[in-house]
C-alpha cells in the first residue's frame, strides 16, 4: 500500500519535497546564463494591472511595490511585520536584511497608495507578517517564497512580458530610469571630518554617529506614470538628459548644494561665468571669491 504524504494543513504533499527525491539528476537550469537585464517601468506597470482587484492581486502589487520603490529583496520584504512600516515618514525598517544587518528605507507617496489596499485587507486577519497567507488554516503566517516567486512569473507571463522577470530585477528596474533622470541631490552637511587626521575626535564621533533615514528625499521621487510619460516625450524628441558633470559650473553648484566653500583649487579654475550658472545669485560666502 502506497503510503500518502500530508503536510501540516492536511493537503497531500508531493514527492519532490521529500529530501533525497532529485538526488542524481541534474537541475533544469544547469549550463544556463542569466546576464542583468531588468525589466522596464512599463513592464513592471503592465504586470501590476495583470494580478487584477482580488486580495491575491493586492498581495502581489505590494510585494512588487516594496521590491520596486523601496528597493528590498524578496525575504525582506516577506519578513516584513505590519509594525515595520511608518507612514508618517515614509520609512520601512528592515530588522534582520542581507549580513543581518538592520537599516531603515523609504518609500515615496505613490508606492504607499498602492500599498493601501493590501493594508485594508491585512487588517481583517490575524496578527503576523505584512504579506501573510490569507486563506486556510495558515492564515496570517509567513507567506513562502516560492509561492511568491510562482505567483510573480504567472502575472509576468499573463502580462506579455518577453524577459525573465525575476523578484531582484526589481530593484535594477529602479535604477533605471534614475541614471537618465537624475534626482535632485539633497542638502548634505560639510564634510570637514574627511580632512583631519587619523584618530582626531571629530572623526572619531562622526564615524559613530547614528545615519537618519532618507525617506524625506525618496517620498519627492517621480511616480512611474510620470516617468513614462517623460521618457516618451524624451525620445520624441530625441532630447538625452546632460549627467550632472557636463557644464563647466558643476563644482560650484555642488559646493553651494551642500552649504561649503568650494576647494581653493577649483576656485581659481572657475570663472565667474561657471559661478553665473548656479542661478544668477551667489551664496554670501561665494561673493568675496570672485570680487
Amino acid at each position: 500500500m502506497e503510503t500518502v504524504l500530508l503536510d501540516v494543513t492536511g493537503h497531500r504533499r508531493s514527492p519532490a519535497t521529500v529530501p533525497g527525491y532529485h538526488r542524481g539528476r541534474p537541475p533544469r537550469n544547469k549550463g544556463e546564463q542569466y546576464p542583468a537585464d531588468p525589466p522596464t517601468v512599463e513592464e513592471i506597470v503592465a504586470v501590476m494591472r495583470t494580478v487584477g482587484d482580488r486580495s491575491h492581486g493586492h498581495r502581489l502589487r505590494a510585494l512588487i511595490v516594496l521590491m520596486w520603490r523601496a528597493g528590498l529583496r524578496i525575504s525582506e520584504a516577506l519578513s516584513l511585520a505590519e509594525s515595520d512600516l511608518d507612514r508618517c515618514r515614509g520609512a520601512i525598517l528592515v530588522r534582520r536584511g542581507k549580513g543581518g544587518k538592520r537599516r531603515e528605507v523609504g518609500m515615496d507617496r505613490w508606492a504607499w497608495e498602492q500599498l493601501d489596499p493590501w493594508l485594508e485587507i491585512r487588517r481583517e486577519l490575524p496578527i503576523g507578517a505584512l504579506l501573510c497567507v490569507i486563506h486556510g488554516p495558515t492564515a496570517g503566517r509567513h507567506w513562502e517564497a516560492s509561492a511568491a516567486r510562482k505567483q510573480l512569473h504567472h502575472a509576468a507571463t499573463d502580462a506579455g512580458v518577453r524577459r525573465r522577470f525575476a523578484p531582484h530585477s526589481c530593484d535594477g528596474a529602479r535604477r533605471r530610469p534614475a541614471r537618465r533622470h537624475p534626482a535632485p541631490a539633497r542638502t548634505c552637511q560639510p564634510r570637514h571630518h574627511q580632512h583631519l587626521p587619523p584618530g582626531h575626535r571629530q572623526q572619531r564621533d562622526h564615524r559613530h554617529r547614528p545615519r537618519t533615514a532618507i525617506a524625506d528625499d525618496l517620498r519627492q521621487r517621480r511616480s512611474p506614470d510620470q516617468a513614462i510619460k517623460q521618457n516618451a516625450t524624451s525620445s520624441r524628441l530625441g532630447i538625452r538628459s546632460a549627467g550632472p558633470r557636463s557644464s563647466p559650473g558643476w563644482r560650484i553648484r555642488r559646493a553651494i548644494t551642500r552649504g561649503e566653500r568650494p576647494a581653493s583649487r577649483g576656485t581659481q579654475q572657475l570663472s565667474l561665468s561657471a559661478a553665473r550658472s548656479v542661478g544668477g545669485v551667489l551664496e554670501p560666502g561665494l561673493r568675496g571669491l570672485h570680487g
